[in-house]
């Protein structure tokens, strides 16, 4: 039978749950309508989910409808989940976008609607609840061309000649197509959804079942049939636990056959793994049912596989995309008569399930700290330690999450030897792109420095977050490549290397602070601000005062339209400025635009007071040996001690290496 993942995705209150819902009860999957109102929706299987009334967790099942088995996954709606809700695209055969005939296309719409055009995942929209006094359908038809795609085409009644005469305008092939048969083929049709040209639109309501047979029906029609590679592939997209504690990777299956007990092998977080898959388990329904085998194109739930996390490629699946959107807002954990080591344990084990739950321990201050997306992702946590964990705890809010970079190349050495190790490691550090994490690499030859070493001190530089020496917040967007290094036949152990490759790092990011290079990063939002007419003046003047930049405001009727980017520190709290002045018809709509340089780096960097040669874990010291005694040598005199030869031509060589790899970025 044909296999189709279908993701439902929307912004909170659209009905998005109501119509996965109506889909279930229509294909006769559930005998019984259940809704999100009254607690009893089948895919808000947790109890905070009733309780809230909200999607928190991607959920899933399957229903029949004709040839095809559709497999169902309602994502989040709410734009705390939203790092949840991009997880799940990775899984997508194609995507429903449900828009509220009330509410129109909203801001959370669009950035779902963004990253769906990023992946090029093919979509679908339902506009719901038409059954409101008031909805209009050539209004919002008119809305989704305007503010979605001019592709978007109403399917509801079928494939009328004004229908197909819309759909062959996206394409010229096609109204070549259509203007010498005056149809189109039902592979062109397909090939148009496929390729995002065309967007099929469906009015109805999922509360009345309006509409959700109809939707059903196109979904089947103009979806393509994908042929998919024999050899075993698959990508984890989310990890959740059993109701016995057991681990279960979600996957799904990209090629040929997973069948149980296989063993299947992987690299996670830069490290290597080897296990066994116990169990395979498929959607039946509602329901996770224990299967021999899962073949490609389907959704799927193992046990056994305890390192894998969300986004990891298996067997022939090439690595995926990172994700875009990223928790910007920082926490301080504040345990209530419970052990904060008890609770760093369950926030681990949480942030096994979702890696944007950044979780870290401060060993100086002796507290935890969270990233996360906002207030409603921080109630959810908290009543998860107290359900689930029985562990009470408060947050403190400890300001949004700061990075740090650098701006040119620059080269750090690292020196280990008390009596009887050894280790110096050359490591150099380059600026990449914003949005690129920290990468590794090697241009050593294996004659000065054997492959198994250089390999240990890349799984060094890796095996942790590495701090800036400007407020000793993390580092990004950096490439450290090892260009040259030494070890003792003899006396080298491999916590040396250790050793000497943290050194290397930050003695070359002291030196960099010494030559200016060091940028303090700070996370911006895109905002989506909506205000009345006359109230223009005050945005406006509120935007500039918090450093935002911004286009030429956009007049729609008696409101304005004004989108920008602003640093996430000047913004957090802004919502409920705009519902004050503006009485309540005013809104803003804020995404993570990613990390730009801080707009007030100074006053930071002077309040975080940060002494990089006092903090001791982080030291760019090295350690030399004379006179059978170890002896440390400051970062700033290290290059004068060092052993490996680091001559002038070879810097230059290195210089012009440099300037042509940055050339090709």
């Amino acid at each position: 039978m044909r296999q189709l993942v279908v993701g439902i995705l929307a912004h909170v209150d659209a009905g998005k749950t109501t119509l996965a819902e109506a889909m279930l009860y229509q294909a006769g999957t559930i005998r019984q309508l259940g809704r999100v109102d009254h607690g009893n929706a089948h895919l808000d299987s947790e109890e905070m989910e009733r309780r809230r009334g909200i999607t928190i967790f991607s959920n899933q099942a399957s229903l029949v409808w004709g040839e095809t088995q559709i497999t169902l996954v309602d994502a989040p709606g709410h734009i705390d989940f939203s790092a949840e809700a991009e997880r799940t695209l990775q899984a997508l055969d194609c995507a429903i976008l449900v828009v509220g005939a009330n509410d129109g296309v909203q801001g959370h719409t669009k950035t779902m609607w963004r990253l769906l055009e990023q992946r090029r995942i093919p979509t679908f929209v339902f506009v719901n609840k038409m059954d409101l006094a008031g909805a209009d359908q050539a209004r919002v038809l008119a809305e989704l061309n305007e503010r979605l795609s001019a592709g978007c085409v109403d399917v509801t009644s079928g494939f009328g000649a004004d229908t197909l005469e819309a759909m062959a305008m996206t394409d010229e092939e096609a109204l070549d197509e259509y203007l010498l048969a005056g149809e189109l083929e039902w592979g062109m049709r397909r090939s148009l959804v496929a390729a995002r040209k065309v967007v099929p639109c469906v009015f109805g309501s999922a509360l009345r079942l309006k509409g959700v047979e109809t939707l059903l029906d196109r979904l089947v029609e103009l979806t393509e049939e994908r042929a998919w590679p024999e050899a075993f592939g698959a990508r984890v997209f989310k990890v959740t636990h059993g109701a016995r504690g057991e681990r279960l990777a979600w996957l799904k299956v990209t090629g040929g056959e997973l069948v149980a007990r296989s063993v299947l092998e992987g690299v996670s977080q830069g490290k290597p793994w080897r296990e066994k898959v116990d169990q395979v388990r498929v959607c039946a329904g509602t329901k996770l049912e224990i299967a021999p085998a899962a073949s490609a194109g389907q959704l799927c739930a193992v046990t056994g596989l305890t390192h894998v996390l969300p986004g990891d490629a298996l067997g022939a699946e090439p690595a995926g995309e990172s994700p875009r959107l990223v928790p910007v807002l920082a926490y301080r954990v504040e345990p209530q008569e419970c052990d904060v080591h008890a609770v760093l344990a369950a926030l681990r084990e949480l942030a096994d399930e979702d890696p944007c739950l950044g979780v870290a321990w401060s060993e100086q201050l002796q507290e935890v700290r969270l990233r996360l997306m906002g207030e409603i992702q921080l109630e959810v946590v908290r009543e998860t330690l107290r359900e689930r964990f029985g562990l009470d705890v408060g947050f403190g809010m400890a300001g949004v999450r700061y990075l740090e970079t650098i701006d040119a190349p620059v080269m750090g050495v690292g020196h280990f030897e008390p009596l009887r190790h050894y280790a110096e490691a050359h490591l150099l550090l380059e600026p990449l792109p914003r949005g690129s994490g920290v990468a590794f690499g090697s241009r050593c030859p294996e004659d000065d420095l054997d492959r198994n070493w250089q390999r240990l001190i890349l799984t060094n530089a890796m095996e942790r977050e590495h701090a800036g020496v400007l407020t000793g917040v993390p580092l990004t967007d950096v490439r450290i490549t090892l260009v040259a290094g030494r070890a003792h036949p003899k006396h080298t152990e491999g916590g040396d290397f250790r050793q000497a490759t943290y050194r290397a790092i930050r003695q070359g990011l002291m030196r960099a602070r010494e030559q200016g290079s060091c940028v303090l990063l700070e996370p911006w939002y895109r905002f989506v601000l909506e205000v009345p007419s006359d109230r223009v003046g005050r945005a406006l003047s509120d935007l500039q005062r918090m450093s935002a930049t911004f286009g030429t405001p956009e007049v729609h009727g008696e409101m304005t339209l004004i989108e920008g980017t602003v640093p996430v520190s000047e913004m957090r709290s802004y919502a409920l400025e705009v519902s004050a002045y503006t009485r309540g018809l005013g809104s803003l709509h804020c995404e993570v635009a990613g990390y730009e340089p801080c707009h007030d780096a100074e006053r930071v960097i002077e309040e975080a007071a940060y002494e990089p040669e006092a903090d001791l874990p982080n030291t760019p010291d090295s350690v030399f040996c004379s006179h059978g005694a170890g002896y440390t040598v400051k970062w700033y005199d290290v290059r004068e001690k060092m052993h490996v030869e680091d001559e002038g031509v070879r810097q230059t060589e290195w210089r012009e290496a440099d300037a042509a790899f940055f050339g090709a970025l």
